[in-house]
């Protein structure tokens, strides 16, 4: 704070004036909540971001069956190359899958209810493959875009860093140009796993710690290719930062600016977009300097928890991003981790 702000001035000590500016702080954020809500309530459009990332908050996208319900959502969302929606919920309805204009195709996954934490989407050759990462089976699970099971892979037993299944809980999946496929284990003994193509082992790093190459729930991993060489990007979420590795797992740097709780993050063209936890969805730059923060949470007691009703939910603001994923239209879906479902459309302006 400036100097000139501390002492007594016409009449105005400091701790009146600290006093003063923080309860009209308080009121503008209240005032924009506000603002937000009755936009809501008369259906005028709320707009947000900014620059080439202004979006519309589109809230109600999905056109579900009568008398079904989202449910509890702590998963992912992903897009197929028809521009399907595919997402998890921790319901039978495991995945499920909506078109471009949110009408609901059809659900699977039953044998997959509570755990189904991180999903993405690969074409391999003329077919595209899901691979699902599943905190209670504790394992990568490979799958038809129906759900037919192609196969699944436990823990990594070749470099003895657990004693069976139990510890082994892993949250996000990714692929190299080559193929290779990157696993987190997020909840469980926080390492990184490497395998071939083919979901043969190669290597593991990480572990538990805040020094360069440790990780402390690392929830979520990318593959960045907005570079010339390819770089693994973990959402190192415990050190609230994110950590980038070579492809062989070297430390290479962190992002950590203005990170709360990074959980997820996607790509498109050279922006990296990273779902924090902490309410809030943020946008970098190809050098990985910040654009702009979106639907920004100021109420941490409203943020980063599962349990805010519906009743509570303000258009505009977030409040637990988990996963975020763009359309080829540049739109921005985004998936909270809450016991009643929020997945929240961000349409491109």
């Amino acid at each position: 704070m400036s100097k000139f702000l501390l002492k007594s001035e016409g009449g105005i000590n400091r701790r009146r004036f600290i006093m003063g500016f923080g309860a009209s702080l308080v009121a503008a954020t209240a005032g924009t909540r506000s603002l937000l809500a009755d936009r809501a309530k008369v259906g005028k459009p709320i707009i947000i971001g900014k620059g080439n990332h202004t979006y519309e908050w589109v809230s109600d996208w999905m056109k579900l069956p009568a008398g079904m319900q989202l449910g509890s959502c702590h998963g992912g969302i992903v897009i197929d190359s028809q521009g399907r929606i595919l997402l998890n919920t921790e319901t039978e309805n495991a995945v499920m899958i909506f078109d471009s204009k949110g009408k609901f195709i059809k659900a699977w996954g039953a044998d997959y209810k509570g755990g189904c934490h991180g999903m993405m989407i690969r074409r391999e050759g003329k077919n595209e493959f899901l691979y699902l990462t599943h905190t209670a089976r504790h394992e990568l699970i490979k799958v038809t875009l129906d759900g037919e099971l192609v196969w699944t892979r436990s823990y990594p037993k070749e470099p003895n860093i657990y004693k069976d299944a139990s510890e082994y809980k892993p949250t996000a999946v990714a692929f190299a140009p080559n193929g290779d496929i990157y696993v987190t284990d997020g909840y469980g003994k926080f390492f990184v796993h490497h395998y071939n193509p083919q979901g043969e082992y190669i290597r593991s790093w990480g572990g538990t710690g805040s020094e360069p190459g440790r990780l402390n729930n690392p929830h979520g991993i990318w593959v960045d290719s907005r570079s010339k060489t390819p770089v693994v990007v973990v959402a190192d979420r415990g050190n609230k930062r994110l950590q980038t590795f070579t492809l062989d797992g070297k430390h290479m740097g962190f992002v950590a600016d203005e990170m709360r709780l990074p959980s997820n993050m996607d790509q498109r063209g050279g922006d990296l977009v990273v779902a924090d936890l902490a309410g809030k969805i943020t946008i970098l730059d190809k050098d990985n300097k910040i654009i702009t923060h979106i639907g920004d949470n100021t109420d941490p007691k409203k943020r980063a928890t599962n349990k805010i009703p519906p009743s509570e939910w303000t258009d505009g603001v977030f409040i637990s991003p988990h996963c975020p994923r763009w359309d080829k239209k540049g739109n921005l879906y985004v998936h909270e981790w809450l016991t009643s479902g929020r997945v929240t459309k961000l349409k491109r302006v």
